[in-house]
């Protein structure tokens, strides 16, 4: 069996790409952060975000962000968002219509 280096080495080495984004200097210091505070709360939002759209798991949000799955859903309300996604509230209205 022929395996792809490539590839494996991706696997392996969890390859990661970087996002830069340029933001004014006044920014983080508006919001009372330091630099490195600030781009972990970015991180945070965006993957808050991410699955509130429903594009990503909480599973999947918590392993980027280094959390459990528990803290993460927790974390969702300090950005007023419900754990149900829309899926899933759409799921429990219909089985509550149904009942």
């Amino acid at each position: 069996m022929k395996i792809n280096k490539k590839w494996y080495l991706c696997k392996k080495n969890k390859m990661e790409h970087n996002i830069s984004i340029n933001y004014p200097e006044k920014l983080a210091f508006s919001l009372k952060m330091e630099n490195v505070e600030f781009a972990k709360e970015i991180k945070t939002i965006s993957m808050v975000k991410l699955y509130e759209l429903g594009k990503i798991s909480s599973g999947f949000a918590s392993k980027i962000l280094e959390l459990s799955r528990i803290d993460f859903l927790e974390l969702l309300n300090k950005y007023n968002v419900s754990y149900f996604n829309k899926g899933l509230e759409n799921e429990l209205t219909n089985d509550l219509k149904n009942a």
